[in-house]
């Protein structure tokens, strides 16, 4: 059968029209945007203290290291049950941390790193060795001795202030040897290797709690 020659022009048009909008909706997705930083849920003196802490470690700043330790935002962290229920519960405190006339500080870790160092520290008994756990987070058993309550935080969810630590926060112990543990060092890690970020006011009641025997 002879086609049009016209006829033949438009179908063809009319084909790859069809197929050129099948490519489309089967294409590659966009990229989402990246996702919000933590700095801006801070007020104006914790980002100003943020932006100098970025500098004192640029080109590395909080930003690039939440996306390389916190990816899901979740941080985790540890207290003696003996200290949860004087400073939280006696006190029915509504932020965790140390806190002065301006904030309650927080030294928290990726929340993935601190529950498979409690996991790996269970024993038979169902509690929990406290040199293990010492050894996994890089700091003295001492610290981990007795019942322990392990708390959860989605900084993203909760939209929490978070930030690099500085020498001046409330809480930091000095070090005073280069081979000193549970000791502060600028640059987002503990003496022994562990991310941290400095979280603000992160809320209570918004934390779940664990009882780790």
């Amino acid at each position: 059968m002879t086609v049009n020659p016209v006829f033949r022009a438009l179908l063809l048009g009319s084909l790859s029209t069809v197929v050129g909008c099948a490519s489309m909706r089967g294409g590659t997705k966009p990229t989402p945007p990246p996702a919000a930083s933590l700095v801006e849920n801070c007020d104006d003196t914790q980002k100003g203290i943020s932006k100098e802490a970025d500098a004192l470690a640029s080109p590395y700043g909080i930003d690039q290291h939440v996306e390389k330790n916190f990816a899901d935002r979740k941080v985790s962290w540890l207290m003696t049950d003996s200290a949860y229920q004087k400073f939280v519960v006696q006190t029915g405190a509504k932020n965790f941390g140390r806190c002065n006339d301006v904030a309650c500080y927080l030294f928290a870790a990726p929340a993935a790193r601190i529950q498979g160092a409690v996991e790996k520290a269970k024993t038979p008994d169902g509690k929990h060795d406290p040199a293990v756990l010492g050894h996994e987070l890089g700091l003295p058993a001492a610290n981990f001795e007795g019942p322990l309550r392990m708390m959860t935080l989605d900084l993203g969810a909760q939209k929490v202030c978070t930030r690099l630590p500085v020498e001046a926060d409330p809480g930091v112990w000095k070090c005073t040897t280069p081979d000193e543990k549970d000791c502060f060092k600028f640059g987002g890690y503990t003496s022994g290797g562990v991310p941290e970020v400095m979280v603000i006011n992160a809320p209570v009641a918004d934390a779940q709690v664990a009882e780790i025997p």
